[in-house]
């Protein structure tokens, strides 16, 4: 069989579309922006931190830059609002904006600080996407991407992080849900679940070395990742590539969960 005029890579590109990250203003967030950028993609950042959030927008040809917190019922609908007003539609969705609560075991952790973790895992990441979700099933196609994480299938323990694991399970699980409930409007909607990286988030458990050396020993392939490795399954899943996939939920964790 020839190759000639074969161009598997064509799949990934995202010419001509319009993504919109939340949580852009550090780590996952500010990297998945870059990549979709550097993929074609016109794209809109959020986060709370505005700052960081007009910095990063600087460095991105065309980007435009909200600031919102997505737990404030009113400012979601409000950069709904906005984020489709900039180029009239928005065909990619990535929910990566989270927080992590810990080190209180489930005992002595209030149901303050559980709500706090879940709104924005959980609840921002169902109200942004239904927000969303009318211009995409309108326009019959849209791709939703959902970070999870390797706790959404796995405790976190030694660690103690219950609102966080609890959260990250519903996310795969409400992946699921909208993928069924959108598939025959074009709609695609799939996870993403990183395993341990170092980021903001992490920083803590990245500054110590004994957390450092626990990661090392617990992760088949022997080390943390870096996060440029998530680059090509952000891109799978957010691109054309992808357009027989909903539903799943893309393990990017070094084999943790295969032990």
């Amino acid at each position: 069989m020839s190759t000639a005029g074969l161009d598997p890579f064509s799949a990934f590109r995202l010419d001509g579309r319009v993504a919109l990250v939340t949580g852009a203003s550090s780590g996952f967030g500010e990297r998945f922006a870059r990549v979709l950028a550097a993929a074609g993609a016109a794209v809109l950042v959020t986060a709370r931190r505005a700052d960081r959030l007009e910095k990063l927008a600087g460095e991105i040809d065309g980007a435009h830059a909200f600031a919102c917190d997505l737990t404030v019922s009113e400012e979601a609908e409000n950069l709904a609002e906005q984020a489709l007003a900039a180029h009239g539609h928005v065909d990619i969705l990535i929910n990566n904006a989270g927080a992590t609560d810990g080190p209180a075991r489930a005992q002595s952790e209030s149901l303050d600080e559980f709500r706090r973790v879940v709104d924005i895992n959980l609840n921002a990441v169902f109200h942004l996407s239904r927000l969303l979700a009318p211009s995409m099933i309108e326009r019959g196609s849209g791709t939703v991407v959902n970070v999870a994480s390797v706790h959404g299938f796995v405790a976190s323990a030694p660690n103690t992080q219950a609102a966080y694991v609890a959260s990250k399970g519903a996310v795969v699980a409400l992946t699921k849900e909208l993928a069924l409930q959108w598939a025959k409007k074009g709609v695609r909607v799939n996870a993403l679940a990183p395993g341990y990286f170092e980021t903001e988030i992490t920083a803590a458990m990245f500054a110590d070395e004994r957390s450092v050396s626990w990661i090392e020993r617990n992760t088949p392939l022997g080390r943390s990742g870096a996060v440029s490795e998530l680059d090509g399954a952000l891109l799978f899943l957010a691109s054309d590539a992808s357009s027989y996939v909903t539903g799943t939920t893309l393990l990017v964790d070094g084999g943790w969960t295969a032990r």
